[in-house]
């Protein structure tokens, strides 16, 4: 196999047939692009946000609106990379041009820990409101609640396999009903009067605390700024889809920024309405199913609000199933590009990566099982949050630096679109989303699983270093990309 090396990489050269079976299919308009968005990120409206409750509404609200401006700067950046280079590989691919074959793996192997492990948050969530439906305020039988996480894979599992097309058309569906119950809910909680100003102030304050406004001081903002993320974390997926996009070039920034919008106002109307319904922000806090909880405070016990507990599932299920969507695009693009190994990247017959989607399941669903048996098991949904945090803020810094880097070293880079915000966007962006790492440390009973993931990012890098890094794949449209411009910038200089 004939090899070459330029730096401290090898590529391998492959025959057709190498990408023939690894080979995507263009199936979605901006609009299916926009939905796929949204239905990644908008399970954080139904579970997680709450978390951040126990530090002060106000240092949740305060924490919210920095992330909203952090994601903000990312996806103007984002829309702009996305439409300039336009592949499967998404984050991977920009950092791949900006910092080379190392920075690529980083990057890449951070928003793989980022996918893989945001499934297994929201199977929580699932598992929380499934619970509810079927036990109420009963604690559940033994194993029940593992076997609702299993199921869940296991169907969105086999959607995500049978084709593109069908997962972005469910995806729409069930985005649109998701979409639907939050806005019946904040209608419902203004109508009935069941929301009140009063109920989101109502955490304890101790005696010490020198702010009854921000009880734990500037800290708690920090300290709330990992469940702020949960609002909007995901949107950033999009660019995975960019190779199974109809037109990218165009329909990628319309798709990214109708999407964020949409995401702010959601993010919003749940932030008020939903802390204050029921028993306040002391309850919702610790919350398995807030919005389910919000929908009892408004309408009471029943069958009515058993059907829209029921109904708002279709929220948890819209992330859960892009997301796997998401996880199964970049670890095929890095396996295929031999950063990760080869046999994750082989597509079915209907062209779909399903080794990849069924390892990413196999991942996260162990990682769940796991934290569950290692501690008290309502730690599970926070430990898991702050380990997806973790890969996705080093993955946000590392694409706001490719961002900069790119405008500088390759200003005649072809830029169909450009973000309004420029460099100054992604420098704001880049300072957020450090800020945001550091946060994923302040929660002393989720810190064990953020080491946890910083250790398996030391033990990637060292496996890129002693293997992957001899076995790269020339061919593979990432790579390809970022060696002809290598090789132009090397000829004009």
């Amino acid at each position: 196999m004939d090899t070459k090396k330029p730096g401290v990489v090898s590529y391998d050269q492959v025959g057709d047939e190498y990408l023939q079976n690894r080979k995507l299919r263009k199936s979605a308009g901006w609009i299916l692009l926009w939905a796929l968005g949204v239905g990644a990120v908008i399970s954080g409206d139904y579970f997680g946000w709450n978390f951040g409750l126990k530090y002060g509404f106000w240092s949740l609200a305060i924490a919210t609106v920095l992330m909203a401006a952090m994601y903000i700067c990312m996806v103007f950046t984002i829309a702009e990379l996305s439409a300039a280079l336009p592949h499967a590989g998404g984050f991977f691919s920009f950092t791949r041009n900006a910092f080379g074959p190392t920075g690529g793996f980083i990057c890449g192997l951070t928003d793989t820990i980022e996918y893989v492990i945001t499934p297994a948050v929201i199977v929580v969530g699932i598992g929380g409101y499934v619970n509810k439906l079927v036990f109420g305020d009963s604690p559940p039988p033994v194993g029940v609640t593992f076997l609702w996480w299993f199921l869940f894979y296991a169907v969105f599992v086999a959607i995500n396999i049978r084709g593109v097309e069908l997962t972005l058309k469910i995806g729409l569906v069930i985005t649109g009903i998701a979409a639907a119950v939050l806005v019946l809910f904040y209608v419902s909680a203004i109508s009935t009067g069941a929301f009140s100003w009063d109920k989101l102030h109502n955490i304890p304050v101790a005696e010490t605390a020198a702010n009854s406004w921000l009880p734990p001081g500037v800290w708690g903002i920090f300290a709330a700024l990992p469940a702020a993320m949960w609002f909007y974390l995901a949107i950033e997926q999009l660019p995975l889809a960019a190779e199974e996009a109809h037109d990218a070039v165009n329909d990628m920034p319309k798709a990214l920024i109708w999407g964020m919008l949409t995401l702010l106002v959601l993010s919003l109307c749940t932030l008020v309405l939903n802390t204050g319904v029921g028993g306040g922000a002391a309850e919702m806090a610790v919350s398995d199913a807030p919005l389910a909880d919000g929908f009892l405070a408004v309408f009471g016990t029943g069958t009515a609000s058993w059907l829209l507990i029921l109904i708002s599932l279709t929220g948890l299920v819209a992330s859960f199933h892009g997301i796997i969507y998401a996880y199964g695009r970049v670890l095929f693009a890095l396996s295929r590009a031999g950063y990760f190994p080869r046999w994750m990247s082989l597509t079915s017959k209907n062209h779909t990566p399903y080794v990849a989607i069924i390892l990413g399941a196999f991942i996260g669903f162990a990682c769940a099982v796991m934290i569950d048996f290692m501690g008290d098991n309502s730690l599970v949904g926070k430990s898991l949050l702050s380990m997806a945090v973790f890969g996705a803020v080093i993955s946000y810094a590392m694409v706001m630096l490719s961002f900069i880097k790119l405008r500088i070293a390759r200003p005649n880079m072809p830029r169909p679109y450009r973000s309004p915000l420029g460099i100054s966007g992604a420098v704001v962006g880049l300072v957020l989303s450090l800020i945001a790492l550091l946060a994923t440390f302040a929660d002393e009973a989720a810190r064990p699983g953020v080491w946890g993931v910083a250790i398996f990012v030391f033990v990637g890098i060292v496996y890129f270093f002693v293997y992957s890094r001899h076995h790269l794949v020339a061919q593979a449209p990432e790579e390809e990309d970022a060696l002809i411009a290598q090789a132009e910038h090397e000829l004009s200089h």
